[in-house]
């Protein structure tokens, strides 16, 4: 035989689940596929790379090849396949001892038993569209409430087993709450329930519970760990982000009882929707959950790549259940998926308009949208109304200006002009030429430019285009002095200045700064010798503006006054530690200091006087222009001054306008501020162009195989696109809920099983490719998928149909000897029981002590923690410290706790909640120390025992026995038995004389936490109680549904 065969027939092996009952033909999905997948596809699969002897035993064109044959259809006496797995040659038998697998006796006579019934080939099962069983006749027909029943029932009947009698009423009222709501029921509750005889009680029960809003949150604490959602952007920074509003929306879809068809179109491609609503887009934050990369110096093709093959992990776990990741570097091992289609599914992500790398970028990045609240949108339509009427005010107002203006002007030329201030020991008026002794120190000849009073001067903001006008004058610290000039800033820097730079800058200058405020220094040296002051207001937005600086000699900045248009300004004092002489021998410049600040923008008539004139001198300077371009004949103006009259006439001649304007402003103002600070949430959105979409060879982002270009596409293991379909996210979307899409309605109602059995009817949720574990109740499976389709996707009547089942309702109290023998209650013959979530464990204490906050919704919250925590583990990685919250924010539900990727929240991370840096659809759910020493010493833990204590003493009864029985039915929903009387009662008599004895230690316990215990009660009887209900809370029943 030849060598090839030889090694290929080494690889086969087996792992397939023992016929029971009545041996029923075998099945290649179910009973020969998983030996395959398990023991002979690593070598003989769909990877070419690790392909031994030409083998391929994952297709029916390999396995039954006429070539070389492996297998004789009908005659597994004459097989190779047969005698290599059971010759006792070591050469030969296969598996080889170095694979380090062998096939149980069972495992070979599957295989043995398909050969011989003609080897027939199939697909795998998850991959074969399902199709709709019949449920199955049974002998207890009497025990099924719905078809789930049946298939249930069934599979029992062929092992020998009897199901476990229904759950008593108070077993199963808590175990509904847990399971719908995350939250137990209220005694209150209970106690009607236990009250209510009528038939139809229990489905009544149901139906409440899945009306109430809190089931929105427990189903979205499930959906949230796949989409991988949390508050900050992971990797070094960890800078914060904001996706709670995606989180909100979720919470609210379930609560709607949205289609689960319609949820997952609206979250992978809601953008895409024709007419795409706002809440439509915010969904598709589903895909933007992933991690964000800030870290300087990252190569932004690197993680866009990253961004896409995390989009492409968990739609295909999340909706499909496999494994597809695998097949980034290479085809994949097991399931048949080349690496050619995993980088064609994800195309259907290669075009979101998004950078790979955000350098340093705090908050959300593009693209994302502003997500208001029902009070936000009111507000808003509160101001666009107010905005709206003001805008009409000031139309009104400016609707006859132009002719009041000119009236007022006709007025103005039969008045004289206001005398021309005297004493201006300088002045440049800069009116198309430069005075005697002035040079421009740029390029060239100065460029000129319409002003306010004729032409101005323009300067450029470069270093050397400014004015040099000679020696000019000192400004000294204790003599009066004016400066006054017409300017027109396109940006900062120096209008005047006689400033030496290199010698703590001595001198004086008038400037702009930040962006149009008016600024004076007077300087001996800087700082510690020195006047600042500046405007608290920019100059006006229109052109041209006349400033004045006045000085009284005084050495104080009180003694300064600013003008703006002939007015006075206010302004702030940044320094006042004037006391020496600010002479220098620099020469006076005109659009610079001696090294820099060089100005851009116009200046006209520049004066200096070695005087403070009066309030009502810097007036009429500025009036005399004005009444002087008034006196010009309309056609003579230029615009600069036609622009520069008709505001002075508005706001100061006419003055109806601006108070309506200024109104105006500050409404707009108001808005702008108020939309700033409504939330925004990171969207889908594709760029305006398709990237080119090539094979990445080894998955390296640097390296695509450009002589290979792919289109957006899907595994052709499963159904094509629709014929002519574009091949984007919305495509995607719909064939995602198509209803020939054999993975995707399985995939669903499996992982609802889970939810409310701990495990799924296929144990492995996150895998239902070749790797996968087998449905333990594979047409119960089908049943579900295609009531679900059938159903419209409705996910409440689903968890109608799984709650209300006999199944579902039974004890979880089972004998040893069926324990033993399914440990894990995969043929369900008894109800669930599971140890709570992360979250349903705090919640449910919080509730139970009666702290759990009702508010719904909003920004995450940060409860207790310890302190340093972040500090510690991530050097405060992104945001600094970890600042405790408030009040109702300590024990709001555990869906809203703050979750940040680098330090999970240990309230969460102890009870395995996941750090959600990735997908992860299924959690583990381990029993650890830790877990008790949590329960029993955190704080959040210790205030709700000691709640929990000031009810048991105000609500509970007036005896020890009453007090302990009323904390004990909160938490586990039943009375005590005796024993546990006699323990619980015997344990808080210690405690009580244990506190008596050290009152420090009583005080200490009962003062955890914020909020303020009861007052009147003794000390050391609050701390006994509180230690008491502290030992029930950490009951194993108590965070345990059952």
């Amino acid at each position: 035989m030849p060598h090839r065969i030889i090694v290929a027939l080494g690889l086969v092996a087996a792992l397939a689940t023992p016929a029971l009952g009545a041996e029923p033909p075998v099945d290649f999905s179910r009973d020969v596929l998983p030996i395959l997948s398990e023991n002979c596809l690593l070598c003989h699969g769909p990877d070419a790379g690790t392909r031994k002897a030409d083998l391929r035993l994952d297709v029916r064109e390999g396995a039954l090849r006429a070539k070389d044959p492996i297998i004789e259809p009908g005659k597994a006496d004459d097989s190779e396949l047969i005698r290599r797995l059971v010759t006792d040659d070591a050469e030969e038998k296969m598996p080889p001892a170095k694979s380090g697998k062998s096939l149980t006796p069972e495992q070979v006579a599957t295989l043995t038993r398909w050969v011989d019934q003609g080897a027939p080939w199939g697909k795998h099962w998850a991959f074969e569209t399902p199709k709709r069983p019949e449920p199955p006749t049974v002998r207890l027909a009497d025990r099924a409430r719905n078809p789930i029943d049946r298939f249930v029932l069934a599979r029992l009947e062929r092992e020998g087993l009897e199901p476990a009698p229904e759950a008593d009423k108070a077993t199963l009222i808590r175990r509904l709450s847990l399971d719908l709501l995350g939250v137990p029921p209220t005694l209150a509750e209970v106690d009607a329930f236990l009250a209510d005889h009528a038939p139809d009680a229990y489905e009544r029960l149901v139906d409440r519970l899945l009306a109430s809003p809190r089931y929105g949150e427990a189903m979205a604490s499930d959906w949230l760990d796949g989409a991988r959602y949390a508050d900050t952007n992971g990797y070094q920074n960890d800078f914060a982000r904001t996706m709670w509003p995606w989180r909100d929306w979720v919470v609210s879809a379930f609560n709607r009882n949205m289609p689960f068809d319609r949820f997952a179109i609206e979250q992978v491609a809601g953008d895409r929707l024709p007419d795409a609503t706002l809440a439509q887009k915010v969904a598709t934050g589903f895909n933007r959950n992933n991690r964000t990369v800030t870290e300087a110096g990252s190569i932004e093709e690197e993680w866009r790549i990253e961004n896409a093959i995390d989009r492409v992990e968990t739609t295909a776990t999340v909706f499909l259940g496999l494994t597809m990741g695998c097949a980034r570097c290479h085809d994949h091992k097991y399931d048949p998926i080349s690496q050619k289609e995993f980088y064609s599914f994800l195309g259907f992500f290669n075009d979101v308009n998004e950078k790979g790398v955000y350098t340093e970028t705090r908050g959300n990045v593009p693209p994302l949208i502003a997500v208001p609240s029902d009070a936000d949108r009111a507000t808003l339509a509160r101001l666009d109304a107010a905005i709206a009427e003001a805008a009409k005010a000031v139309e009104q107002a400016e609707s006859g200006l132009g002719a009041r203006q000119a009236e007022w002007e006709s007025s103005v030329r039969s008045r004289d002009l206001p005398g021309e201030p005297a004493e201006w020991g300088l002045r440049y008026e800069l009116g198309g030429a430069l005075p005697a002794g002035a040079s421009y120190r740029g390029k060239g000849e100065p460029t000129w430019a319409e002003g306010p009073t004729g032409r101005a001067l323009a300067l450029d903001g470069q270093h050397d285009s400014f004015v040099e006008a000679g020696p000019g004058t000192n400004l000294e610290h204790d003599k009066p002095f004016a400066i006054a000039l017409w300017v027109r800033p396109f940006a900062d820097g120096a209008c005047v200045s006689k400033m030496d730079d290199a010698a703590g800058f001595r001198g004086y200058d008038v400037t702009i700064t930040e962006g149009g405020k008016l600024t004076l220094h007077l300087i001996n040296a800087w700082p510690a010798d020195a006047i600042k002051v500046k405007s608290k207001a920019l100059l006006p937005r229109d052109p041209w503006a006349h400033v004045a600086v006045t000085y009284d000699g005084s050495g104080k900045a009180a003694g300064v006054k600013l003008y703006v248009d002939g007015k006075p300004a206010e302004f702030d004092v940044e320094t006042d530690t004037l006391r020496s002489t600010t002479a220098t021998d620099q020469p006076l410049r005109i659009g610079s200091r001696s090294t820099g600040m060089a100005f851009r923008g116009e200046l006209a008539d520049v004066r200096i006087a070695h005087r403070a004139p009066s309030p009502e001198e810097v007036a009429a300077l500025y009036e005399r222009a004005v009444l002087e371009i008034a006196r010009t004949p309309e056609p003579d103006r230029s615009a600069v001054r036609k622009g520069v009259l008709a505001r002075h006439f508005r706001e100061r001649v006419d003055g109806s306008a601006p108070p309506l304007a200024d109104r105006l402003a500050a409404l707009k103002k108001e808005k702008a501020d108020f939309e700033q600070a409504i939330p925004t949430v990171m969207i889908m959105e594709d760029a305006p162009a398709r990237r080119p979409l090539h094979p990445l060879k080894r998955g390296q982002y640097d390296q695509p195989d450009t002589s290979v270009s792919l289109t957006a596409g899907v595994p052709e293991c499963l159904p094509p696109l629709p014929a002519g379909t574009s091949p984007d996210r919305l495509a995607l979307a719909r064939w995602l809920v198509a209803p020939e899409n054999p993975l995707t309605a399985r995939v669903t109602v499996n992982r609802t099983w889970q939810r409310h059995f701990g495990e799924g009817l296929v144990k492995s949720a996150e895998n239902f490719g070749l790797q996968s574990e087998p449905p333990t109740h594979p047409l119960l499976l089908d049943w579900l998928a295609t009531e679900f389709v059938r159903g419209g996707w409705d996910l409440k009547a689903l968890q109608r149909l799984i709650v209300t089942s006999a199944t579902y309702r039974q004890s979880s109290r089972a004998p040893d000897d069926l324990i033993r023998r399914d440990p894990e209650n995969r043929l369900l013959a008894r109800g669930p029981r599971f140890r709570l979530g992360a979250e349903a464990v705090r919640d449910n204490v919080l509730a139970v002590a009666g702290l759990l906050s009702s508010s719904f919704g909003g920004p995450s919250v940060k409860p207790y923690q310890p302190a340093g925590l972040w500090e510690e583990l991530a050097g405060g990685a992104g945001e600094g410290p970890y600042i405790q919250g408030k009040g109702d924010d300590l024990y709001r539900r555990s869906l809203y706790i703050y979750r940040k990727r680098t330090v999970p929240h240990p309230v969460m991370a102890t009870f395995d909640a996941p750090s959600r840096e990735i997908c992860q659809v299924k959690r583990a759910r381990t029993n650890t120390p830790l877990q008790a020493l949590e329960l029993l010493n955190d704080v959040v833990y210790v205030e709700a025992a000691r709640n929990l204590a000031a009810k048991m003493i105000a609500e509970g009864g007036s005896t020890p026995e009453d007090r302990i029985a009323f904390a004990f039915r909160r938490a586990t929903g039943r009375e005590p038995n005796q024993d546990e009387r006699r323990v619980l009662t015997g344990g808080l008599a210690k405690y009580l004389e244990a506190f008596r004895a050290d009152p420090a230690a009583a005080g200490a316990l009962i003062r955890q936490g914020e909020k303020p215990g009861p007052e009147g009660v003794d000390p050391a009887e609050l701390a006994s109680y509180t230690a008491t209900a502290g030992v029930i809370l950490n009951l194993d029943e108590t965070i345990t549904l059952e």
